[in-house]
């Protein structure tokens, strides 16, 4: 697997403040900034949840914002949204009610998400109306352009950006050549 582009590698490394599923151990991490209003991100996350159960501890995947406010407008109040309810140790259920309900990402639906999947929503809301976590999405996307990032959803392998096809089969199977050529 070589970079799109020469260069194109992950600028910040994965770290604490990154939200993290899989172990720190695993042989291969996948990287996606993401946008929770964008329909490829849409589509690319149930392709990313099969590839995860597929790979089990061998795959640590994690998921940084980029929201593209210029043609998303609700991205940035959903980024920061998945943001609070990391505050509450939430974080992977509101990523995963965000895109399954891409189509309700006005504010009253961020609330009615948050409840569903179990915030307390007394804090929730003024940290959102707050703007309390607009300089954490910032850190992720300014991370993102100095990595090469232009659109979403792009992905990073082991550093590496990846842009090649991410269909099931084919994502799976460089993530596979990559975790055997690892150890």
């Amino acid at each position: 697997m070589k970079p799109a582009v020469e260069g194109a590698r992950l600028v910040l490394p994965v770290g604490p403040r990154d939200h993290v599923e899989g172990p720190a151990s695993a042989p291969v991490t996948l990287v996606e900034y993401g946008d929770y209003e964008c329909s490829h991100c849409g589509r690319a996350y149930p392709i990313v949840k099969r590839v995860q159960r597929a790979m089990g501890s061998r795959l640590r995947f994690v998921f940084r914002n980029f929201p593209l406010t210029t043609v998303h407008p609700h991205a940035q109040h959903a980024a920061e949204a998945a943001e609070a309810a990391a505050s509450q140790r939430k974080f992977w259920p509101m990523h995963d009610r965000l895109f399954e309900h891409q189509l309700e990402l006005e504010d009253e639906d961020l609330v009615a998400h948050a409840l569903a999947v179990g915030l307390d929503v007394d804090r929730f809301s003024p940290e959102l109306v707050g703007g309390v976590h607009v300089e954490r999405v910032r850190e992720d996307f300014k991370s993102g352009l100095l990595s090469g990032v232009n659109g979403t959803p792009t992905f990073f392998v082991n550093g590496e950006r990846y842009d090649a096809s991410w269909d099931h089969d084919t994502l799976l199977a460089v993530l596979w050549d990559v975790a055997e050529a690892t150890g």
